[in-house]
């Protein structure tokens, strides 16, 4: 079984940055999934999708209202992804979540088969 394990959340005012990881762990060998992404959940509303990157290439993948601010990015040696957030919003305000697919995906969420627990980034104005 794969545990993915979230890190960097925290609270921000307006205008600053944060980086988010997710490392993967509890196989006996190293697990590189195929696509790595980022979903997002607000209270009160859907998860959403947030950004994905695959291993093929490196091919990234953003939602409309994160591109120019968040970046993506993969270590398959240390099973770990990031995603660097930048001028962050009080809309960007969510638990977010990684999620790890074994075959090449973007943002359908049925896609990924293993997610983390979540952490909460609070932007404030």
């Amino acid at each position: 079984q794969v545990q993915l394990v979230e890190s960097g959340g925290g609270q921000v005012q307006a205008g600053g940055s944060l980086r988010l990881s997710c490392a993967a762990s509890g196989r006996s060998y190293s697990y590189s999934p195929m696509t790595w992404a980022w979903f997002r959940q607000a209270p009160g509303k859907e998860r959403e999708f947030v950004a994905a990157v695959r291993r093929s290439g490196g091919s990234t993948y953003y939602a409309d209202d994160v591109k120019g601010r968040f970046t993506i990015s993969r270590d398959n040696a240390k099973n770990t992804v990031y995603l660097q957030m930048n001028s962050l919003k009080p809309e960007d305000t969510a638990v977010y979540y990684c999620a790890a697919a074994n075959y090449e995906s973007t943002g359908y969420s049925n896609d990924y088969t293993y997610w983390g627990r979540g952490t909460q980034v609070t932007v404030s104005s």
